[in-house]
């Protein structure tokens, strides 16, 4: 099992434990438990689908008897009226999984089609829009699973898989020298292969990491179009670039014409609406 299906998997469990407790007794005090039935995901809202494959372990993890038809994939956009997805089976499971089934892909489609939006912007330009740590305690993974399928680039899953030096880390260790030095260090002692990046506030910082080398990427923090032109063109190519920080949807065309790499977005995750759709009988 992948550490991606590991969480998957215990994120399902939990909210199982935290939605039905000791019972759905509404569905269990007026159902029988050998009643059938049929129910459709009606899409109420366009945008991006996202989480199908999600939806489709929920069903499994509870009930592994219901039948689950997919009409609509992932990644595919989506129109009020779309029916996505049918499943047959056990009422009782219909209606216990119904919940954490939407709340996953309204959740996941939201993510999508915001992220759909900003990629779309970009278009004609080399610059990705990336997500950040910006996200649902305990549902991270799924949402930068929905980044992906709408057409972005996760920055990184965690602390864990990538060194980003950001401004407190440079100012606790005493500088950029010695952070870049410090962490060059500590993957060489500890036999990690773990890319390091850097963030800036200024030109002169800029300078500084320029001088000393030793980083995979420079993160230009809150800088201005000007800004980031001119430190585009101080890298030269020799590393990859990011801005981040006060950067909006208006403006990201800007910023991205300005030759930049990546642009981060915590919008992507942090501040988005659920795609609207109902899970109805049929």
């Amino acid at each position: 099992m992948t550490k991606e299906q590991e969480l998957i998997d215990r994120l399902i469990d939990l909210a199982f434990a935290e939605d039905i407790g000791d019972g759905d007794h509404t569905t269990l005090s007026c159902i029988p438990a050998t009643a059938m039935g049929k129910s459709k995901l009606l899409i109420k809202e366009p945008g991006i689908l996202a989480g199908i494959e999600v939806a489709k372990e929920v069903f499994r993890r509870f009930d592994p008897t219901l039948k689950v038809e997919v009409f609509i994939n992932d990644g595919a956009e989506v129109k009020p009226g779309d029916v996505p997805m049918v499943v047959e089976g056990k009422v009782q499971s219909l209606l216990q999984t119904e919940r954490l089934m939407l709340n996953i892909l309204q959740r996941m489609s939201g993510i999508a089609t915001m992220t759909h939006k900003y990629a779309s912007k970009l278009s004609g330009t080399h610059t990705r829009v990336l997500d950040t740590r910006k996200t649902t305690p305990g549902m991270r993974i799924l949402e930068k699973m929905a980044v992906k399928i709408g057409g972005g680039e996760n920055h990184r899953i965690g602390l864990f898989d990538m060194i980003l030096l950001k401004d407190n880390h440079v100012d606790f260790a005493g500088g950029i020298d010695k952070a870049i030095l410090r962490a060059k260090e500590y993957c060489k002692e500890k036999g990690k292969n773990l890319k390091i990046e850097i963030e800036v506030r200024n030109l002169d910082e800029l300078q500084q990491v320029l001088d000393l080398g030793g980083v995979d990427r420079i993160m230009f923090d809150n800088f201005t179009p000007e800004m980031t032109k001119k430190a585009v063109e101080m890298v030269g190519g020799r590393y990859e670039t990011e801005s981040s920080g006060g950067i909006t949807f208006d403006t990201l065309r800007d910023y991205a014409e300005c030759g930049v790499d990546y642009i981060s977005v915590g919008a992507l995750t942090h501040s988005v609406k659920g795609l609207d759709m109902s899970f109805k009988a049929c």
